[in-house]
């Protein structure tokens, strides 16, 4: 096949060499943007009269044309062919003759790629963001749900305070409404057209950058040819921005897990969000939250596979920046992909509240309320401290629970000790008395929940 940058040299590249060099394997799936862009070229080019209106529209109407049969698969794409803007350039020049030849006129594959890749990313942006939103509606769905229903919270992976499983929830669904802002802030960032900037240095056709820019819908055009062309930070922004996604999306798969075991019994995932085993028969895996927990590695290295690959480059343009696309599009896959089977784990999750309670009973949690009754009689606190540190012990021996154990015996380690004291170390009363803003008690999460849902 004869290659469009022929002329200085012959063109002639070994098999192993063009196979090499070819991006089409991965660049393919810009199709759409770069179509779409080139219809924007060829406006802006018999705008400014550097090529007559009639070619313009033949143009566009082969792009449209072409566009509709790669879509709808009566033109496939041919993986033999150098990049997809070749594919395209070839095709069109193909259908409407040496017209075609003349669309790449003032412009460069290193503004048109980079230009490609702006509008690609963009679009997946909004959609990884809308299903983000989807999984924090689920999150806060699930968490209304749940506002009452009490489980131990832990530091250090120990039983420490009773929170509400709502609470949790929202812990989460924080987490996940901070992805969105970022993600959609490094949209902001990525919504410069590079188109125009050519090779590297501009050109000497009087071109209007901003009419193509505003064609394509971009709010602004990259003011440096040659940072138009080589400025990839927006992939490393966005690749930084999916890494923290995945990071959160992989703590929450691990509580899951460690939820779903049989040694804690909280949850139990949908078998539509298990696997079985081939030899054990009682097994139900949680597959799925073991695969987001494993990708979210995946995605890791795509961002530090970027960062290596961009660390030495001069300017401008270098071929090196081929590699900046298939670590980008698997993130954006894996983190899509993970996003939307969470959303559906979430949703159909069932929760052993009873089993929740118990473990929240059997953790001595409220041992902090214990003392802090004493205090409230007057003790002081370390004093309070070491005798509630004291009933837990017992309670530890003689397998009671500080709910269960009777006035009697607590009044063995103090006389301040009155009937009022089961009401004040209940769970539910240990829970609603966090009252403050951010807190874990019903009210507190109430207020969480609307502001969850005035965000989304």
């Amino acid at each position: 096949m004869a290659k469009m940058w022929a002329g200085r040299t012959a063109g002639d590249t070994s098999k192993l060499a063009d196979e090499f060099n070819s991006s089409i394997g991965f660049d393919s799936r810009m199709f759409k943007e770069d179509i779409t862009g080139s219809i924007a070229h060829a406006q802006m080019l018999a705008k400014q009269g550097i090529i007559e209106r009639k070619e313009a529209d033949t143009l566009c109407d082969e792009l449209l044309k072409i566009l509709e049969d790669i879509s709808s698969g009566k033109l496939p794409i041919d993986m033999d062919a150098e990049d997809i803007h070749m594919f395209v350039e070839e095709e069109l020049t193909k259908r409407v003759g040496d017209v075609g030849k003349k669309l790449h006129t003032a412009r460069s594959r290193n503004d048109q790629v980079a230009l490609d890749l702006r509008m690609y990313l963009m679009n997946r942006v909004d959609e990884l963001c809308a299903d983000t939103k989807h999984l924090i509606a689920a999150l806060t769905d699930k968490a209304e749900v749940y506002k009452e229903a009490i489980m131990p919270g832990y530091t250090h992976l120990q039983r420490a305070q009773p929170v509400m499983f709502g609470h949790h929830l929202l812990a989460y669904a924080m987490m996940l409404l901070r992805d969105v802002d970022r993600m959609t802030d490094c949209k902001r960032r990525m919504n410069i057209s590079p188109i125009g900037c050519c090779a590297l240095a501009g050109t000497t056709y009087d071109t209007d950058r901003y009419f193509e820019a505003e064609q394509l819908g971009f709010e602004g055009i990259a003011m440096n040819s040659l940072d138009g062309v080589s400025d990839r930070d927006f992939v490393i922004e966005l690749l930084s921005d999916i890494a923290i996604l995945m990071m959160h999306l992989s703590r929450l798969s691990e509580e899951i897990i460690l939820w779903s075991s049989w040694e804690f019994g909280f949850v139990e995932l949908s078998d539509a969000y298990t696997t079985g085993s081939s030899i054990m028969p009682q097994k139900k895996n949680s597959d799925m939250a073991e695969l987001v927990r494993g990708k979210t590695g995946r995605v890791y290295g795509d961002l530090m596979g970027a960062l290596t690959v961009l660390k030495g480059l001069p300017l401008a343009y270098n071929k090196d920046m081929q590699e900046d696309k298939e670590g980008v599009f698997d993130a954006v896959d894996t983190a899509s992909m993970s996003v939307k089977i969470f959303i559906g784990m979430i949703s159909t999750i069932k929760v052993r509240t009873e089993n929740m309670k118990k473990a929240a009973q059997r953790g001595f949690i409220n041992a902090t309320d214990l003392a802090d009754y004493l205090t409230k009689k007057g003790m002081p606190f370390r004093s309070a401290y070491k005798i509630s540190g004291s009933i837990v012990a017992y309670c530890i021996e003689n397998g009671e629970v500080l709910e269960t154990l009777p006035l009697e015996k607590y009044k063995e380690y103090s006389d301040l000790f009155e009937q009022d004291l089961y009401e004040d170390i209940d769970l539910l009363t240990c829970v609603n008395k966090r009252n403050s803003v951010g807190g874990t008690s019903v009210q507190s999460i109430e207020q969480q929940i609307r502001f969850v849902r005035e965000k989304l």
